[in-house]
């Protein structure tokens, strides 16, 4: 009889949800298709996905992941992509999780770099226009159920109000990490009372060895690369430090990136700056993670290489800082989070997510989408089919999409 009820802790510490590369490539890519709206919609995605629909991660130690993505430099909607795809199939299912989720928007953005991707009219205005408020949506579902689940009593509720003010009263990119920072210090505070403990083991495919090894070639590339730039002079390694500088250098989301890539790529005079802004733009209207306009630059960018050559580059220049941090920091992070003052503290940093969140609903997703009653109309009734009806994301992106288009002859 006792080989049939085994103790609960061997089937804890094993990984009984292990899935293959190809299924995470699967997901992931059908995700990189559909996911429109910036990083804070991609983690409204994500949860739907992966914590509500499938049950790959639960709740609060995806909450966790986000808020250390959150921590880290890099594309953090890519990085709890490439975690959920280590923990689920090791590192070809990161691998795959990562190329799934960045080829499509990657490869858009490389026609449109060769005028192939243009869309004009009232028809293709309509069409982006819908898909910006498939984002109001889901950053709203996102905001609330996490809200549910992480803020249930009065002091994580001020922490993430809290947190919201500092976001939307402070313009400095900085802020974010500093009301995530604040969050953390207040959950040490007032959060230590009944503090349960973490649910189960979060299996993590990455040694300890491997994780400092990774953050030790993360500094060697950033201290090595311009050294090598200078002692070389080639206009490839000039490319590559420039992309990898700017992806190791973004603290507090994709769009952060912008002043970076301008600074590396408009001021030596390598992209134009109408150039530059066309391709930013259009960044915004494709689904995927932000940092694929770095395929953009690499194709357009004046030294070679450039084209299909300077798309990869830019490609695996501006995300490899963010994964050599990733890989360096999730090795420590479950035996973290299993501490007392560390789960206090995540309590805290949860909060303070949320309030991360809801701060970017009102600004940038509202105020940059919702300018009319018909546009608050169509967010509405995207959210209720989310909530309510629980209808898949590609439901809402086809139902708003249809409506922006109809709006525009109006």
């Amino acid at each position: 009889m006792s080989n049939l009820n085994p103790p609960t802790d061997i089937a804890v510490n094993q990984r009984p949800h292990a899935g293959s590369p190809l299924e995470v490539l699967r997901i992931f890519l059908r995700l990189g298709l559909t996911c429109f709206g910036g990083p804070i919609a991609h983690i409204g995605y994500f949860r739907d996905e992966f914590v509500l629909r499938r049950n790959w991660i639960d709740e609060r130690a995806y909450a966790d992941l986000v808020g250390l993505c959150q921590f880290l430099p890099g594309p953090a909607s890519s990085q709890v992509g490439f975690s959920i795809g280590l923990m689920r199939a090791g590192y070809l299912g990161a691998l795959a999780a990562w190329t799934g989720f960045t080829l499509p928007s990657a490869a858009i953005l490389v026609l449109f770099a060769y005028g192939a991707g243009v869309l004009g009219g009232p028809v293709g205005v309509g069409l982006l226009h819908g898909l910006k408020l498939t984002a109001v949506a889901i950053v709203a579902q996102a905001v609330w159920g996490m809200a549910r689940n992480l803020c249930p009593d009065r002091q994580r509720a001020s922490i993430a109000a809290v947190a919201a003010l500092i976001i939307l009263l402070s313009p400095a990119s900085i802020a974010q990490i500093g009301a995530i920072v604040l969050g953390g210090l207040a959950g040490l505070w007032l959060c230590r009372r009944d503090a349960p403990a973490p649910s189960g083991h979060v299996e993590i495919p990455v040694s300890r060895t491997m994780g400092l090894i990774t953050l030790g070639i993360f500094f060697v590339l950033l201290a090595g690369l311009p050294a090598l730039r200078s002692l070389t002079g080639s206009t490839g390694i000039a490319l590559l430090d420039a992309f990898y500088r700017s992806g190791a250098l973004v603290f507090g989301g994709g769009h952060v990136v912008l002043p970076l890539l301008r600074e590396a790529f408009v001021a030596p005079g390598w992209v134009s700056v109408d150039a530059f802004l066309a391709g930013y733009g259009a960044a915004q209207a494709v689904p995927g993670p932000l940092f694929t306009f770095a395929a953009y630059l690499g194709t357009v960018v004046s030294p070679e290489p450039h084209g299909v050559a300077g798309a990869a580059l830019g490609l695996v220049g501006i995300f490899l800082p963010g994964i050599l941090i990733l890989l360096g920091a999730l090795p420590f992070w479950d035996s973290f989070r299993k501490r007392a003052g560390a789960q206090a503290m995540m309590r805290g940093v949860n909060a303070a997510v949320v309030g991360v969140l809801g701060a970017a609903l009102y600004d940038p997703v509202w105020t940059t989408t919702v300018h009319s009653p018909r546009d608050f109309g169509v967010a509405l009734v995207g959210f209720v089919l989310l909530v309510a009806w629980r209808a898949p994301p590609l439901v809402v992106v086809a139902f708003s999409a249809a409506a922006g288009t109809a709006m525009a002859f109006l």
